[in-house]
């Protein structure tokens, strides 16, 4: 079968289809011609987005969009990790906090998920329990995808340097690089924070900070997306 994507034949398609049936049945259907559409898809943990020039990783989804680092917070669109739109930053906060949070839309949608990267399964969001210091946490982000270590304090103040403060910082012994900022931090199936900074790469190692996910929670009146 021929399908010509127009509302007419033309007469090239009419001597195109008379050349060919020489050959044996054929049949023409017109079909009109596909709408754009984007390959928008779930909000998942450790997934990129980008806004302006910047990439980043969602931390966990939320009932209405996800949460993420304060650092990437920006005016403007949001987008997935396909280049099409997303959503809106609809607050953020740093220094001092170290939080945001993007309401999604056009065609998005939120999934209690973080992305394991095929180093180990993805992982369910079933809650946020807050794990003591001393428990095991993973971490998934965009560039370095996951790595697992230890909660080595809580309440931490990290100086970024140029003034930039961040208060009340659980550290850990993760390693993390540029880009994995806002990604999740989770124990089990637990959502614990969601990336921040640290010094170290994870060739070398080093230890990077995590903003907890219920301070965020708390302070924009959100719910956790959970299985």
């Amino acid at each position: 079968m021929i399908k010509v994507q127009t509302g007419k034949h033309s007469k090239a398609v009419d001597a195109f289809v008379a050349r060919v049936a020489k050959a044996g049945a054929v049949s023409v259907e017109d079909v009109a011609a596909q709408a754009p559409r984007t390959f928008a898809a779930g909000t998942v943990g450790g997934d990129p987005y980008y806004v302006s020039n910047i990439r980043c990783s969602i931390g966990f989804s939320v009932y209405g969009g996800y949460v993420t680092a304060g650092h990437c917070g920006r005016g403007g669109m949001v987008r997935g990790w396909d280049g099409s739109n997303q959503g809106e930053f609809r607050g953020w906060s740093f220094p001092g906090n170290d939080y945001g949070w993007v309401a999604t839309g056009y065609g998005w949608w939120t999934v209690p998920v973080v992305l394991g990267w095929g180093q180990t399964s993805d992982r369910l969001v079933r809650g946020s329990w807050e794990a003591p210091i001393g428990s095991s946490v993973c971490r998934s982000g965009s560039t370095t995808h996951w790595h697992c270590g230890t909660i080595l304090a809580k309440n931490e103040t990290v100086n970024y340097g140029n003034g930039q403060l961040f208060y009340g910082a659980t550290k850990t012994s993760v390693c993390a690089q540029g880009g994995d900022s806002g990604g999740s931090f989770i124990t089990g199936d637990q959502a614990q924070g969601v990336t921040s900074g640290g010094w170290g790469n994870c060739s070398s190692g080093g230890e990077t900070w995590f903003q907890p996910v219920n301070e965020i929670l708390q302070a924009y009146g959100l719910r956790l997306h959970t299985a």
